[in-house]
């Protein structure tokens, strides 16, 4: 049993979270939870967004898990990234040296990294959770 998008939301462009079919599943649960409200990028990746544009988030079997608007999308280096914003990303324990060694790892893993590199810092709200559909004549 897969999930669909719902018509509505079918012209949305979609992503997910991380480099690993593991990093998006966790990832997006972390915002199915409301724990999740902001992500980054490098400013040159093609997942870049604007203010009000939703976006369908696929987990790791590429399956739509869910809705997010976003909200804000402020430019800012590695370095200058905050405890707020730190927080507001939900991973690990939500502290701002958990965020700086998780991105650090996941953008050398990209072979992107350095310390005064330029991020797109989005933050977003959850519109809508799909559940699984059910199957045929049920």
């Amino acid at each position: 049993m897969g999930r669909r998008v719902p018509e509505r939301y079918q012209h949305l462009r979609t992503f997910a979270f991380g480099d690993s079919p593991a990093l998006a599943d966790e990832l997006v649960e972390l915002v199915v939870k409301g724990i999740k409200t902001a992500t980054c990028s490098t400013e040159d990746e093609p997942n870049t967004s604007t203010p009000g544009e939703r976006w369908v988030v696929l987990d790791g079997r590429g399956e739509p898990r869910c809705v997010i608007e976003s909200i804000d999308v402020t430019y800012r280096r590695f370095n200058e990234v905050d405890a707020a914003f730190a927080h507001e990303e939900g991973e690990g324990d939500r502290s701002l040296a958990y965020w700086r060694r998780a991105h650090q790892s996941y953008f050398g893993r990209l072979g992107r990294y350095s310390d005064d590199m330029m991020l797109m810092c989005e933050r977003f709200r959850l519109v809508e959770v799909f559940g699984d559909m059910p199957g045929e004549g049920s």
